[in-house]
This record gives C-alpha cells, structure tokens and sequence, in this order.
C-alpha cells in the first residue's frame, strides 16, 4: 500500500487557506473603496470648482 504524502497534502491545504485570504481581503477593499463611476462624479465636480479660485 502507497503511503500518504502528508507535505503535499498540507501545501494544498496552505494555498487554499491564502487563497480564501485573499479572496476576503478583496471583497473588503471592495467594499471600502468607491465604485470607479463615482471617483468619476467628483473629479469632474472638483475640477470646475478649481478653475474658479485660480481665475482670481
């Protein structure tokens, strides 16, 4: 009978371990972060309003 590889069976268990990590952290900064369509709306509202106080 084959014995068991015990190393290759703890590796896979690390990757899946930092994979799910990963995946987690992700979805919090997705959550944390803006959606790009509304860093969009404030830069075009944050440029109008600079060209008024350097007209001065």
């Amino acid at each position: 009978m084959a014995k068991p590889n015990f190393a290759f069976q703890k590796r896979q268990k690390e990757l899946e371990k930092k994979k799910k990590s990963e995946e987690k952290l992700q979805r919090k900064q997705e959550k944390k972060s803006p959606t790009e369509e509304e860093v969009a709306d404030t830069d075009v509202t944050d440029g109008a309003g600079a060209d008024v106080c350097l007209s001065e």
